[in-house]
């Protein structure tokens, strides 16, 4: 057989073997069929014997190529190895005595330079014997003559037709072609790749990748195509998966564990107890994930995919412990307002307490009002109690009391009320045990009140109120009349109202003025404060002054003279005429008036006057007014 081809690349290999009746008796000792595959350029040159064994071992033959021969004349083995074994009573596919195993015949060539093939097997015929009795046969491998191309990964082994990829690794893709004087075009699901022209390419995404290579002016390039399918690899990390066991629950539900496992929707997960079975990806995975049977410590190799090519293994830590059973105590379950109590949570590691922060086992707390207490108890592992632990602290009813701080005077009684309540018994600081007492002395006063679990003081203090005081009199003499104005100090917040009196407390009024005074006479001026002994006092005199003036230098009556006065403190006065119009100003300077205005004299008239002053002790201010006859010559 032989044939002229153009290859388009750099090396050309087929898969044989040789099959041959001489593998009998002793013939491969010394008898052999000629086999030959020759290779040569087109345009001359020796021919190449691709029938070579491997390393330098000679020709593919029946006398190079055989196991140890017994008999007589028999021989030692060589090359047993390639030997493929006698096909005894034909029972293999071709009928021939032995064969060898299957050999590659390889060549180094030109891309695009014409090349001659040639196999060639003969009869064996040494001398004048010829053998035509025993045949030989060469069995080619189908689809494995190769005088094209092939795609390579980076380790130089050949790929299949098709891979999967993950996550868009990238993946270097070398044509088994190198010659510079080729042309290169990569292409992506048939679109040619614009710069992809050399004979390698890393693919960054999923698709169909076809090479053409081809020789400058041959139109039939040679071909290589691989397809890879993608996929994304789910999110997976190590998780632990804790069991808090009860009688009623002793087996994990494994699903409990996908969450925190994986985010990714879809994931689909397998449980394996043997990280090779994880490795293999086998189906000796734990079936019954909802009721599995693990132990503390255990570790699960998990296989998170997408369901497809792309997956992730991760160790999953199984953790078990009894779910703890919370309890509660006080160290008291009634209490009055504002005591402290220790409340003290048993059964866990650390707790979970509803009222406070914290995770101890013990809380101080002060209380105004009942309060129920609620914690979970936590095991060493984490696992909480199912139900929490409460207790309720009883705070019982506030005593309480309108006693408070009030104001008398000397002679007054006072009563001091307590309040009452349920079940309130008092103990008075006077030794008293009413609920009410009459206070006649200024002091403090206490009363303990207990209502049978608790007890509490309370104080009041009876203080000197304030007396009403005079800080202003109005004197009409020539009415004879008196206005007072009297201060009223609060006492106990209560409004009060004053009455007072000028006969020494005989006759009281609530009115302030006072008629038909007499002239020249000293009062006693008494303010009291309505039902109590408040009493202020101030002392007043009801100065009369002469009606009429003479200005006659007769040395009676000749002057308004109110020297006097001068030396009260705030002293002013002054007289005016019938009109309002101010005549004269009284000043300490001039005391005295006499009947003139910027030295002419005034008609003869009747003229108003009206002068205050300042009582030095009491600082009551004195306002005092009339009338005067101004008589004058004319």
């Amino acid at each position: 057989m032989e044939f002229d081809f153009v290859p388009t690349t750099s090396q050309i290999k087929f898969n044989y073997l040789l099959a041959s009746e001489e593998y009998y008796g002793s013939y491969p000792c010394s008898y052999a069929d000629a086999f030959a595959i020759l290779l040569r350029p087109t345009s001359g040159g020796p021919y190449q014997n691709m029938a070579v064994l491997p390393s330098g071992a000679g020709p593919v033959s029946i006398t190079n190529i055989h196991p140890a021969i017994s008999g007589f004349p028999g021989c030692a083995a060589i090359n047993e190895q390639y030997f493929g074994g006698y096909n005894t009573n034909h029972a293999s596919q071709i009928n021939f005595e032995g064969r060898t195993i299957p050999l590659t015949a390889t060549a180094t060539v030109v891309a695009g330079q014409e090349y001659h093939f040639k196999m060639v097997v003969a009869d064996y015929s040494p001398g004048s014997f010829e053998d035509h009795a025993y045949d030989s046969a060469v069995f080619l491998e189908g689809g494995s003559f190769n005088i094209g191309v092939e795609l390579l990964g980076p380790n130089g082994i050949k790929l299949p037709s098709d891979i999967n990829v993950c996550d868009n690794v990238p993946q270097v893709i070398t044509a088994s072609v190198s010659d510079p004087n080729l042309l290169y075009q990569w292409f992506l699901n048939g679109t040619p790749i614009s710069g992809a022209t050399t004979n390698s390419i890393t693919a960054v995404q999923p698709g169909i990748y076809t090479i053409e290579v081809s020789v400058p002016g041959n139109p039939c390039p040679g071909k290589a195509t691989i397809e890879i399918h993608g996929g994304t690899t789910p999110q997976a990390q190590n998780a632990t998966l804790l069991l808090c066991t009860t009688p009623d629950i002793t087996t994990y539900d494994l699903t409990n564990a996908m969450s925190s496992i994986s985010p990714t929707p879809g994931a689909v997960f397998r449980f394996y107890v043997n990280q090779a079975d994880a490795v293999a990806q086998n189906g000796n995975y734990i079936q019954n994930v909802l009721n599995y049977n693990g132990t503390d410590g255990q570790i699960l190799y998990t296989v998170v995919s997408n369901g497809g090519f792309c997956s992730k293994m991760i160790e999953l830590k199984l953790l078990k412990e009894a779910t703890p059973v919370a309890g509660i105590k006080s160290s008291r379950i009634k209490i009055c307002p504002g005591e402290t109590l220790t409340l003290t949570a048993e059964g866990g590691v650390t707790y979970q307490w509803v009222n406070f922060p914290g995770t101890g086992n013990t809380q101080t707390v002060t209380l105004h009002q009942t309060t129920t207490f609620t914690v979970y108890a936590v095991g060493a592992k984490g696992c909480r109690s199912l139900n929490p632990a409460t207790i309720k602290v009883e705070v019982t009813p506030e005593i309480t009391s309108p006693l408070k701080d009030v104001e008398m005077c000397l002679g007054d009684r006072i009563t001091l009320d307590a309040g009452a309540g349920p079940n309130y018994k008092y103990l008075w600081s006077t030794g008293a045990t009413t609920q009410t007492i009459t206070a006649d002395s200024w002091g403090v006063y206490t009363v303990e009140i207990d209502n049978g679990f608790c007890k509490k003081i309370f104080t009041a203090k009876v203080g000197g109120a304030a007396t009403p005081y005079v800080i202003g009199i109005n004197y009409e003499s020539a009415k004879k009349t008196v206005t007072i104005i009297a201060e009223n100090p609060p006492m106990n917040n209560t409004p009060s109202t004053l009455e007072y009196s000028i006969d020494n407390g005989i006759t009281w009024q609530l009115s302030n003025v006072f008629t038909s005074l007499l002239d020249n006479t000293n009062y006693t001026v008494l303010i009291r404060r309505v039902g109590t002994h408040c009493v202020g006092t101030f002392d007043f005199y009801t100065l009369q002054i002469n009606n009429i003036i003479t200005p006659n230098d007769d040395g009676i009556n000749d002057v308004l003279d109110l020297k006097a006065l001068a030396e009260f403190k705030n002293f002013t006065g002054s007289v005016y005429d019938r009109y309002g119009v101010e005549m004269f100003r009284f000043s300490k300077e001039k005391p005295v008036w006499d009947g003139t205005v910027g030295g002419k004299r005034l008609s003869t008239a009747t003229y108003w006057y009206k002068f205050n002053f300042e009582y030095p002790k009491s600082k009551v201010q004195m306002n005092w007014s009339g009338w005067i006859m101004l008589k004058n010559r004319e």
